[in-house]
């Protein structure tokens, strides 16, 4: 730690040193400014993958809570005398519950228990908030303890149950300590028996049923686009099991389970205790977009499940038919009733009704994923003609396909001219590709047809080649965010056209992962900001209002010398902000000219920078890359900086 602390001086001092000859010599066009900068530039997007919902993001520490679990116990262990029923149950559409009856000898208990996922992390002083609904024939009694992965109980409370008609009873359990791998045990305290539903313990400090620290992740983000709920979510292996959005609003202990599309996806990643009970839903996401000042970007199916799982040459089976879509269209114009109509509608009344009687004011819609080839554009098409005629404001965002190019025949071209065709407002590229790719795209925007529709960079992450760092393919390297960094400074050149990007996927439980790398790992207790949120954060943080020209030689700096840079002005304070980011192995002295500006004064430099390409923050060690601020000063209109190798800098005055 002492070498990482002696650089960060070094990287100080030499971020404040003035350079006497600098190797190059930008120039920023102050007088006149270019393309405004979306103000949902930088966003996030969400999909249910690795944990990210249920064991993430949900706050819910109970695993298979209404026992509907194709398994019904799956997540639960048993003792003395439990049996599943589902004769008149509380919930239609969860029918499911246990009966606690009599183990029947005085020295037998019968009971269940719950590990949650990964374990139950239980804090020191956190209050526990337990539920249940219950009934029994007279009156009847149980014990809900929290217990310590040592199997000593920690804390208790008796519950007692009156009354044959389904009612919630809760508790409030604190926890003396602290413990990643607790559990929740209950006990039957009477020989009278009772039935148990929805059975569910979240931690005090939850917003909104969300995890409190997750939510602040995503908050200090400063996203301006939040994408939600996917991704191959959306589309599902088959369309019974695709996200339906009307199945995730109303009362959370009626909303019905749903198979998640990832819990067998990966033969070697294998989690078939993976489902979505939709506890976290649209009205969660519209709440969660509004409390964090993002604009929401929904997204539907579009009539076709999965192709990277279904055969085309099925569709007649595993797809809806052109002609049989309305169902899936009445959908897309019902959730923008949900959002934004009137307490008088009834989506609009349902929303007021969950407690929100104001309009989310939803602007934009996604109708599919990443489908590619005919099968897209003839279902797309029928979508747009309904949306427009019903809202001709809302902004409809199409997709080009699940690849950045045609090299993997997935018709990356084909995708781009139908959307065109059908004015599209926005599509969605996604690219998934390694450093070398990344450094080589920093200019792909900037021979995009000006005409056409927007781009949405809705999926994108740099995947390291493993050969390159020495270590597993997939991890949050330092190398990856440095990549970000330089292929961001594209989109912000051609903020004309890039209108919105997303990095993707947003969450990883540490012990549940399918998928790496990702924005926010996460444990029981703790979240993890890797490298490449930072960047994310950087540019999010400081996004100005518009694209000023910075040039070299009177061309952009795209990865010249290793180097790559962009800048905007900001509107709103009347200040400056450029972004240098050096992929060398050799720092640069540069001098930047403001054009047009007698004196920038005094501002800030705020860097990211790792001694090792393979380095990244961990659960145990969070903190090994993280942004550094130091104060600097320009020399009239002229900045004369150092930037380290291997370093993104972000200049502001």
């Amino acid at each position: 730690m002492k070498t990482i602390k002696i650089f960060t001086l070094t990287l100080v001092a030499m971020m404040a040193a003035m350079t006497v000859n600098a190797q190059h010599q930008y120039t920023v066009n102050a007088k006149k400014l270019g393309a405004p900068v979306q103000p949902t530039m930088y966003g996030i997007f969400f999909e249910d993958i690795n944990f990210g919902a249920d064991g993430g993001l949900y706050a819910e520490l109970i695993e298979n809570r209404s026992f509907e679990f194709p398994q019904q116990l799956m997540g639960w262990n048993t003792f003395g005398n439990v049996k599943v029923n589902d004769a008149n149950p509380a919930f239609d559409r969860n029918p499911h519950y246990v009966t606690l009856s009599d183990a029947g000898h005085k020295e037998k208990y019968t009971g269940l228990e719950n590990h949650g996922f990964f374990g139950i992390g239980l804090k020191k002083g956190m209050d526990y908030h337990f539920s249940v609904y219950a009934r029994t024939p007279g009156e009847s009694k149980i014990r809900v303890e929290l217990v310590g992965a040592d199997d000593e109980v920690m804390a208790k409370k008796s519950v007692s149950i009156k009354g044959n008609d389904w009612k919630k009873y809760t508790a409030t359990i604190q926890s003396p300590k602290t413990d990643a791998k607790g559990f929740m045990r209950i006990y039957l305290e009477s020989k009278v028996k009772v039935d148990l539903d929805h059975v569910s313990l979240f931690p005090a400090d939850n917003w909104n049923g969300l995890r409190a620290d997750l939510v602040k992740d995503l908050k200090d983000l400063h996203p301006g686009v939040f994408r939600f709920p996917g991704g191959c979510i959306v589309e599902g292996t088959d369309l019974e099991s695709r996200y339906q959005w009307k199945n995730s609003v109303g009362q959370v202990e009626n909303r019905p389970l749903n198979e998640n599309r990832w819990n067998y996806t990966f033969p070697h990643r294998l989690f078939p205790n993976y489902y979505q009970t939709y506890g976290l839903g649209f009205y969660e996401f519209f709440l969660l977009s509004e409390e964090i000042g993002a604009q929401a970007l929904p997204i539907l199916n579009v009539g076709l499940a999965c192709q990277f799982q279904n055969d085309d040459k099925d569709a007649a089976r595993v797809h809806v038919a052109v002609d049989d879509l309305q169902p899936y269209i009445d959908d897309a114009l019902d959730l923008i009733e949900f959002a934004n109509g009137g307490t008088d509608t009834k989506w609009g009344r349902l929303r007021a009704d969950m407690g929100h009687p104001e309009p989310f004011n939803l602007q934009q819609i996604g109708v599919g994923n990443e489908q590619w080839g005919p099968l897209y554009p003839e279902r797309l098409e029928k979508f747009m003609t309904a949306i427009r005629a019903k809202y001709p404001k809302m902004k409809i965002v199409g997709s080009s396909g699940p690849s950045p190019d045609d090299k993997d025949g997935k018709q990356f071209t084909y995708g781009w001219v139908q959307m065109k065709r059908l004015k599209a407002d926005l599509v969605d590229e996604h690219y998934y590709r390694d450093q070398d790719w990344f450094m080589q795209n920093v200019t792909r925007y900037d021979s995009y047809d000006r005409k056409g529709p927007r781009v949405f960079a809705g999926e994108y992450a740099c995947h390291v080649k493993e050969k390159a760092v020495g270590v597993p393919e997939g991890k949050n390297v330092f190398e990856a965010a440095l990549a970000e960094a330089a292929v961001m400074t594209g989109f912000e050149r051609n903020a004309d056209i890039v209108h919105m990007a997303t990095y993707a996927p947003l969450f990883a439980h540490e012990e549940g992962w399918q998928w790496r790398p990702d924005l926010i790992w996460m444990d029981n207790l703790s979240t993890v900001r890797t490298p490449n949120y930072y960047v994310q954060q950087m540019y999010a943080c400081n996004p100005g209002t518009h694209v000023l020209q910075l040039t070299e030689n009177k061309k952009p700096v795209t990865g010249q010398d290793g180097l790559c840079a962009s800048a905007v002005y900001d509107k709103a304070t009347n200040g400056y902000v450029v972004k240098i980011v050096n992929t060398s192995g050799a720092a640069k002295d540069i001098e930047v000219t403001f054009k047009g500006i007698k004196s920038l004064g005094k501002g800030k430099v705020t860097t990211l920078h790792a001694d090792r390409m393979d380095a990244v923050n961990t659960v145990k060690n969070k903190n090994v890359i993280t942004p550094k601020t130091a104060d600097v000063e320009a020399e009239g209109n002229v900045l004369k900086v150092t930037v380290p190798a291997k370093t993104f800098a972000l200049y502001r005055f």
